[in-house]
C-alpha cells in the first residue's frame, strides 16, 4: 500500500491531474500484483533461477495479458473516455516499474531468509 499511495502522492506533488495520479496510483498496484505473480508460483523455492522464471505458460500468459490490458486501459483513448485514465508519462512508467522490481526484490530477500530459518 505504501509504494501506491507514494506514487500517487508523488504524482500530486509533480503537479499531475488527479486523474494521472489515479492511473498511476492503479498502474502501480497492478504492476505490484504482477511481480508477486511471479513470486507466490515459487512460494517455497526461489523464483531467481532459469527454471522458475520459465515457469508455466499460463503464468506468463496471464503476465502478458495483464501487461496489454494495462497498457490498453492506460493508454488508449476509447479505453480512457469510459475509465477516466490518462496516459502515464515515460519516465514516469519506469519509476513504477522500478518500484515493481524492487518490490519483488525485498519478498524475494525475505522469502529466502524464512526458507533459510526453516532450513
Amino acid at each position: 500500500m505504501a509504494e501506491v499511495f507514494g506514487v500517487f502522492n508523488y504524482a500530486i506533488d509533480k503537479g499531475y491531474p488527479l486523474a494521472l495520479a489515479q492511473t498511476m496510483a492503479m498502474n502501480t498496484l497492478v504492476v505490484l500484483e504482477s511481480f508477486h505473480l511471479f513470486f507466490i508460483r515459487n512460494i517455497h523455492s526461489t523464483s531467481l533461477t532459469w527454471a522458475a522464471a520459465r515457469g508455466t505458460r499460463v503464468v506468463w500468459t496471464v503476465a502478458i495479458i495483464i501487461t496489454a490490458a494495462q497498457f490498453a486501459v492506460t493508454h488508449l483513448v476509447p479505453l480512457q473516455s469510459v475509465l477516466g485514465t490518462r496516459p502515464v508519462p515515460l519516465m514516469d512508467g519506469l519509476l513504477i516499474v522500478a518500484i515493481g522490481a524492487a518490490f519483488f526484490a525485498l519478498i524475494e530477500i525475505e522469502k529466502q531468509i524464512r526458507l533459510g530459518l526453516k532450513g
